[in-house]
């Protein structure tokens, strides 16, 4: 098990909690299942099934974009919730796995793309929950607009806005009982980027760190060119090495093809891979430095 600061792992050892045990109790809701009624779709709204990844940690989004419930006693975290049209299928999938929506508790997201957060209101008002999220994100969550400095503003749509409860600074979590989900700031896709960890355990008390690393790819709109933007740059080369230091049992990403999530589920790969978060930022850098090239090619 990787390394975690020992207040968090006092807190979060903890047994998979009657409530996820009776959801999961009797059901296919596996990652297989998953993998198998995705295969061949990827479309942002693609309907999906519900599926316990591991010990509490819950697939509740599409087959293209990611969405996880983390399950406690006290109450539930969701992280990320989808385009606008995806909010009653995340919906769904909640109450499929068992649980009531009313004991979602917060909401925290990857980072302030439509195609992530555009369901939010819709699922902040249907639960009630709070939402948190760094000061960049926010900004942008509140007024619907991504800020201008993000590389791919002129391509974004507007999200309805949401309501914003609590400013986390880098490293603060977010705590539901014995859930405890940590916020780095990793602004490598955009300005808000943010990846969580968290901690789940199964009855027998194997436990993993589940990362849930932010998109790592650095892309823009048509024209804009990150040389002429070297704040960004340095944002971005601040952030892959948080990504890469994540503690990392388990690797999930917003965008289920980033990190081969289906093929994990379908058993095609090994679901746990402790190089995993390594693996995936030298892999950006790597993207990073052949784009800054070509543009100072031109």
């Amino acid at each position: 098990m990787s390394r975690i600061p020992m207040a968090i792992a006092l807190a979060s050892l903890w047994a998979v909690s009657p409530v996820a045990a009776h959801a999961a109790k009797g059901r296919t809701q596996t990652p297989a299942a998953l993998a198998k009624a995705c295969a061949g779709k990827d479309e942002w709204a693609d309907p999906a099934p519900p599926a316990r990844l591991f010990a509490n940690t819950w697939y509740v989004g599409t087959c293209g974009i990611s969405a996880l419930l983390v399950t406690g006693e006290d109450g539930h975290v969701l992280v990320d919730g989808g385009v606008a049209e995806a909010a009653p299928l995340v919906l769904a999938n909640i109450r499929r796995a068992g649980f009531d929506l009313k004991d979602v508790r917060w909401i925290v997201a990857s980072h302030e793309h439509f195609d992530h957060v555009g369901a939010l209101a819709a699922l902040q008002q249907a639960t009630g929950a709070k939402v948190a999220a760094l000061p960049t994100q926010k900004a942008a969550l509140e007024t619907g607009k991504p800020g201008a400095d993000d590389p791919q503003f002129a391509g974004l749509t507007p999200i309805a806005p949401v309501r914003v409860d609590r400013t986390l600074n880098d490293g603060d979590s977010v705590v539901v009982g014995k859930l405890v989900l940590t916020a780095h700031a990793t602004p490598v896709h955009a300005p808000g980027s943010t990846s969580w960890t968290w901690q789940s355990c199964t009855a027998a008390f194997n436990c993993k760190m589940i990362a849930y690393a932010d998109s790592s790819s650095t892309i823009s709109s048509d024209g804009y060119r990150f040389t002429d933007h070297p704040a960004r740059v340095a944002a971005i080369r601040k952030g892959l090495p948080v990504m890469a230091a994540l503690p990392c049992d388990i690797l999930l990403t917003p965008h289920p093809g980033q990190s081969a999530m289906m093929e994990r589920f379908a058993g095609q790969k090994p679901l746990a891979d402790p190089n995993a978060c390594r693996a995936y930022a030298k892999a950006a850098e790597g993207r990073l430095e052949q784009r800054l090239s070509k543009e100072t090619a031109k």
